[in-house]
């Protein structure tokens, strides 16, 4: 299982821009992590690969109110 320093290619959504809060996300070997990009020294969230399926699953879906 990959760790949190060995996260890469982190990607930022192309509906962010530089006004909004924006997290990014990176990819290690069975882990997705999650940052701000106005503080990526602040700490990282990390997930495994199947709870960052869930989540996305659910954004797509519409289980979750993100207005």
């Amino acid at each position: 299982m990959g760790t949190v320093k060995n996260l890469a290619g982190w990607r930022k959504s192309s509906r962010s821009d530089e006004k909004r809060d924006c997290v990014e996300v990176g990819f290690a070997p069975g882990i997705v992590g999650v940052r701000d990009t106005k503080d990526r020294e602040g700490g990282t969230l990390a997930f495994n690969r199947s709870a960052w399926r869930a989540f996305t699953g659910g954004l797509h879906s519409g289980a979750f109110d993100v207005r």
